[in-house]
């Protein structure tokens, strides 16, 4: 299984390409990190940087990885 990692969206700023309270796939980017963003593939399918505020990081079971990389 893939090392993905992922995030719940605590915040949006009104942004149209995050939904609060669902679950993004974060993309490791260590510069990002670095500077307080995260790395987000979100509502529009690309990956964005993002505020690391707006979303905690969560473990998930490798089942649940696979189906959330599955729906994807």
């Amino acid at each position: 299984m893939s090392t993905s990692r992922f995030a719940i969206c605590i915040q949006n700023n009104a942004s149209e390409d995050l939904e609060l309270r669902k679950v993004y796939e974060v993309i490791p980017d260590g510069s990002a990190k670095r500077e307080g963003y995260v790395r987000i593939i979100d509502e529009s399918g690309e990956d964005y940087l993002y505020p690391a505020s707006y979303f905690i990081p969560i473990e998930l079971s490798d089942e649940a990885k696979e189906a959330l990389l599955m729906a994807a």
